[in-house]
């Protein structure tokens, strides 16, 4: 499997559950969903989730998406980063991981995910 991860909230997972599939707030006016590597789950979350409670991880197979995924960097630096363009399919979602920050307000990644990525 290869596995890429987004970062939501507990409540947009169960909405996209109950759907069948998954699509963020910013879907309309981007056109893709940002996702992660395993190796990148952790700065991006430290970066823009800082302090935030009830997070999850949406642990992607690609191989099961309908749609193209483009390792692409939109906002400058090297770094590539997977976009999905289209809607994500809960078929495609092996597993939700529980995703919440330390005392500190900071993410480290889930013992799970070192087991099923």
């Amino acid at each position: 499997m290869s596995a890429i991860f987004h970062i939501t909230t507990s409540e947009e997972a169960g909405t996209a559950e109950r759907l069948g599939f998954y699509e963020p707030g910013g879907f309309a006016a981007e056109g893709f969903i940002h996702c992660s590597y395993r190796h990148q789950i952790c700065s991006v979350a430290n970066r823009l989730f800082v302090g935030r409670a009830n997070l999850v991880l949406l642990e992607v197979d690609r191989g099961h998406l309908p749609c193209d995924v483009v390792d692409e960097n939109l906002e400058g630096g090297t770094e590539l980063f997977p976009h999905i363009y289209g809607r994500l399919p809960m078929a495609a979602v092996v597993r939700v991981h529980r995703f919440p920050c330390g005392a500190d307000g900071r993410f480290e990644l889930p013992t799970a995910i070192g087991r099923s990525a």
